[in-house]
């Protein structure tokens, strides 16, 4: 029937939409973090009703960009080899890391301009629980410390590495010193006193 068959194609035309969309919301966020829906549409060649019609509001879009972004780097860092000793896995999950986050720095801070700070959290769990369970690893080795909440360390090295993409960004720190600095930073933090009267995991 003529119906069935205009079914699969209407689907691939919407999907493809989509994702036209989300690339453009992708790139014009990581210039401008307050770019507008008019400027997203036109960065995708489509009008402003097609986008409304996929995305209801400029939050919902924002939200897709930035999960596909956070998708692309959850492949990009599943592939580094978090074997051997903790301080060296962490290294290489550095390494690959603060070009990640340099990438979308101007796409996260459109994200928090515009959803929850709830939201934007439980986006970051899964790299959030990559520099957990290596910090973790590292307190099981005693060659990171233990004396400061375990939350606080992974968030600290979050900090880092947002300060650097920003020292990158402002032509403050030359990108192929950046990974060195980076790793030099952390460590140093992690490596701190690894026993004290109020340690805690």
């Amino acid at each position: 029937m003529p119906t069935s068959a205009a079914g699969p194609p209407r689907r691939a035309d919407a999907e493809r939409s989509i994702a036209r969309i989300v690339s453009a919301a992708r790139a014009t966020l990581s210039g401008d973090p307050g770019a507008s829906v008019d400027d997203i549409a036109k960065a995708a060649g489509v009008g402003r009703m097609t986008l409304y019609g996929h995305f209801r509001t400029r939050a919902e879009l924002v939200e897709a960009a930035l999960t596909d972004a956070l998708r692309a780097g959850e492949e990009a860092l599943s592939a580094v080899d978090l074997t051997g000793g903790a301080q060296d896995a962490l290294a290489r999950l550095l390494d690959s890391s603060w070009s990640l986050v340099a990438e979308s720095a101007a796409l996260l801070a459109a994200a928090q301009r515009t959803l929850p700070a709830g939201r934007v959290r439980k986006l970051h769990a899964a790299p959030a629980k990559r520099v957990e369970d290596l910090i973790r690893r590292g307190q099981d080795e005693g060659v990171f410390r233990t004396d400061l909440p375990l939350t606080w360390l992974v968030n600290v090295v979050h900090y880092v590495l947002q300060g650097a993409a920003e020292e990158n960004r402002a032509k403050r720190l030359k990108r192929e010193e950046t990974a060195r600095v980076v790793n030099a930073t952390v460590q140093s933090i992690l490596a701190g006193s690894s026993e004290g009267p109020n340690a805690t995991r």
